[in-house]
């Protein structure tokens, strides 16, 4: 997954929810051990009596697109695949431009 190109990622999931925590936890565990010193990571957990409210993963890239992810509906392949989507193009953009 290429995380060169995001500056924030803000999560909040209820670790007792067993689809959308796993996928969460899952998205955060691939990111690169420095990822707290190019980035800002903000993660939110959710009590029990807050299980119900859906998971929410955003996205902030280097260009200013935001995406915000429901997590309740996505995988982990869906998320890096949209993640790499955009990276792709900001990558392309930055070596036409030298």
């Amino acid at each position: 997954m290429l995380t060169k190109y995001l500056t924030s990622i803000s999560t909040s999931f209820s670790p007792f929810s067993p689809k959308s925590g796993k996928t969460a936890r899952n998205f955060l565990a691939l990111l690169p051990p420095n990822a707290r010193s190019t980035m800002s990571i903000d993660v939110k957990l959710l009590n029990r009596d807050q299980a119900h409210m859906p998971a929410v993963l955003q996205l902030k890239f280097k260009d200013g697109k935001e995406m915000a992810l429901d997590l309740e509906k996505m995988k982990i392949r869906d998320i890096q695949a949209e993640v790499d989507r955009h990276s792709r193009v900001l990558k392309r953009g930055e070596e036409l431009n030298g």
